[in-house]
């Protein structure tokens, strides 16, 4: 009887994803492909929006054990383009989603330093792969916040089109981290740090040249630094992304100007805030050689700055997020970075330590 109504509840959802309405037969075949296309991407997003659904489900059985886990509707600021509305210009903001996870051994009369955490992928989002990253934090007793700033995915359509790479991205991510300073009494407004990996280390570089008074420090892991030679290097279809109408609208070479305003190299001037960059020569997805430029931009500039090139790290792209042993010896060189920073009050004395908050060991 359950295989019989949800193969009914199927064959239902197919039919209304890609019915094509024929108007007295006078569709031609590029309206019909146009019509099929649409519904394709349309179907697309919907499925995004039930994994999202099954992962979000997912964080209460990895690190419900150590974390109160909440999830947040917040309101940015306007989209691109709110200039040309026609009711309210200008007054309307963008709503997204925030993941808030706080340990559940703390003492709600303390205070308690905060870790902002904004994923990574072009358009990706906040999920259980950061299962392990998310345990060894709360098992330091920070309080973590997670955006999932305009264009993530997993939130249909509207949300995934409101993607605006380098740019107010970066704000929402603020905004996340005020409404925790603003909500949560036991945050330390003097002990806030960010963290992020390769499109989130982007973020994160963004958001202490932009705000530099509002983070403590940051670590920027395989970050995204310079758009212009990224374009140069990646895949014709990754151009894609960033000229579609409703993102930049435009490929580099058509507007050089409004690239480098969203990449991390050109505003290296700007760093006040102690920060940690990790970068690996086997890295396909961010190339060892964008990140040296920003290490280049960033000794120019006389900033103080620490950072490591590691050498054919096993895993590339995801080395000091991975689960073996040197990807796990690399992050707890990370915590031991933000410690002396952020003043957690709890410390892994070692690596043992970490293991067991993160793969539950006893």
């Amino acid at each position: 009887m359950k295989k019989s109504v949800l193969c009914l509840f199927i064959i239902f959802f197919l039919f209304h994803a890609f019915q094509v309405n024929f108007v007295s037969g006078q569709s031609t075949s590029s309206s019909l492909q146009e019509t099929v296309d649409n519904n394709f991407y349309n179907l697309k997003h919907r499925l995004d929006v039930l994994e999202k659904k099954i992962d979000d489900v997912l964080w209460f059985e990895r690190v419900g054990d150590l974390a109160f886990i909440d999830k947040v509707f917040l309101a940015g600021k306007p989209p691109r383009g709110h200039e040309n509305a026609t009711t309210l210009r200008g007054k309307n903001p963008i709503k997204f989603w925030s993941y808030v996870f706080i340990p559940k051994n703390i003492d709600p009369s303390g205070k308690y330093p905060l870790i902002v955490l904004p994923h990574g992928g072009v358009h990706g989002d906040f999920n259980t792969y950061y299962t392990h990253i998310i345990r060894e934090l709360m098992a330091q007793q920070y309080i973590v916040v997670a955006p999932e700033y305009r264009g993530s995915t997993g939130y249909g359509r509207l949300t995934y089109e409101l993607i605006d790479y380098g740019g107010l991205e970066n704000a929402d991510v603020n905004i996340s981290r005020q409404y925790m300073l603003n909500n949560y009494s036991i945050v330390d407004k003097n002990r806030v740090g960010i963290m992020g990996w390769s499109h989130g280390g982007m973020i994160t570089l963004m958001n202490i040249f932009e705000y530099p008074d509002n983070y403590k420090c940051a670590f920027s892991g395989v970050p995204v630094s310079d758009l212009i030679a990224r374009m140069g290097y990646k895949r014709p279809g990754y151009e894609d992304y960033f000229s579609a109408d409703y993102h930049i609208g435009e490929m580099v070479h058509e507007n050089i100007d409004e690239y480098r305003r969203r990449s991390p190299v050109y505003h290296a001037h700007k760093l006040q805030t102690p920060l940690r960059i990790h970068t690996n020569t086997i890295d396909e997805d961010v190339h060892v050689l964008e990140v040296e430029n920003l290490i280049k931009a960033l000794k120019m500039h006389g900033k103080n700055f620490e950072y490591e090139i590691f050498e054919e790290i096993p895993g590339g792209h995801s080395f000091d997020r991975m689960d073996h042993k040197q990807g796990r010896e690399i992050r707890f060189k990370i915590y031991k970075f933000l410690e002396k920073h952020l003043d957690p009050p709890v410390k892994f004395r070692n690596i043992a330590d970490m293991e067991r908050a993160a793969y539950r060991f006893r």
